[in-house]
């Protein structure tokens, strides 16, 4: 029985880890598919850009193949403590949700995306409140987060949020930047209670002289 439950969890576990590769896989062909459309305005607000995203991740074949679902603006309303009247509209959003059901395990991964800027502190300062903070906290589960860089360089603008981080004394919370197949902006944060968090760089400074 033991070993039974024990394989189980394994094959669960890697039922999620196939998951969430598909969910990388489509996320980096979207950037790529945007950089070749080149619609993507830079003074668009981050739903803008994400609505386009998930239009090509709805339109890539992979998608249909893997039998995923998805849809933007995810209300999460399991999160929300006291139900009563209005507390669909006040629950906490997700800016882009995947789905995938295999059998009897259904997974959902979440995406949450901000926007960055070199010099701009306000927004990396949001980056960490409202974006990894909201992952500590768990009001976001099962998910990663989305920079999308519109403006100066990528790499000084991780070092500008691990900058906020040391002064909030979080320096072993820094985004570190990792090796992984599909993209050469991946960064990984390791959190309390053994949470590593994705984080994926989206620079979208060469649509500027576009």
């Amino acid at each position: 029985m033991k070993f039974k439950m024990r394989l189980n969890k394994e094959i669960v576990a890697s039922f999620k880890r196939g998951f969430e590769e598909k969910c990388f896989q489509l996320l980096i062909e979207s950037y790529e598919t945007a950089l070749g459309t080149k619609v993507i305005n830079l003074k668009w607000d981050e739903n803008d850009i994400t609505a386009e995203l998930h239009q090509y991740i709805k339109e890539n074949p992979r998608r249909l193949k893997w039998g995923i679902v998805t849809n933007v603006e995810q209300h999460l309303t399991e999160k929300v403590l006291k139900k009563e009247k209005g507390f669909a509209a006040k629950s906490p959003r997700i800016d882009l949700r995947l789905v995938t059901i295999n059998s009897c395990l259904e997974y959902e991964y979440h995406i949450e995306a901000k926007n960055l800027k070199e010099k701009d502190s306000a927004l990396k300062r949001r980056y960490i409140d409202t974006g990894i903070n909201n992952f500590i906290s768990s009001k976001y589960e099962n998910g990663c987060l989305l920079g999308y860089v519109l403006d100066g360089n990528l790499g000084k603008t991780v070092d500008g949020v691990n900058r906020l981080l040391k002064k909030d004394k979080r320096e072993p919370e820094f985004l570190k930047l990792k090796t992984n197949h599909l993209s050469n902006s991946y960064y990984e944060s390791e959190h309390t209670g053994d949470l590593l968090i994705s984080h994926f760089m989206f620079d979208f400074t060469v649509l500027s002289s576009t």
